[in-house]
């Protein structure tokens, strides 16, 4: 069995102000085998937005565009590298950019 993974977009008010629901539609429109796209309620990162929640990784996307999504499919999703230059520093303070 493939390693299933899970993708969160948050679709609270302050994301989906800043193009949350072009983000879960383009999520939607690259289906990837083995991935659930899934719209979120609040993921707590107000003001980063728009959120993506990568599972099981825990890895978190911030100030995602749609046209930034086929890029978290490819290397994330496929090749199973994070998209570094995305990442919240928050959570992933190792990463430079």
């Amino acid at each position: 069995m493939p390693n299933l993974k899970q993708v969160l977009v948050c679709q609270n008010r302050t994301c989906r102000k800043q193009g949350a629901k072009s983000i879960l539609e383009a999520f939607i429109a690259l289906p990837v085998p083995g991935v659930t796209v899934t719209a979120s309620s609040c993921l707590g990162q107000c003001g980063n937005g728009p959120m993506v929640l990568v599972l099981p990784d825990m890895v978190w996307y911030c100030g995602v565009r749609s046209n930034e999504v086929a890029l978290i499919v490819e290397q994330h999703l496929i090749g199973d590298k994070k998209v570094t230059q995305m990442l919240d520093k928050r959570f992933h303070p190792e990463q430079k950019k």
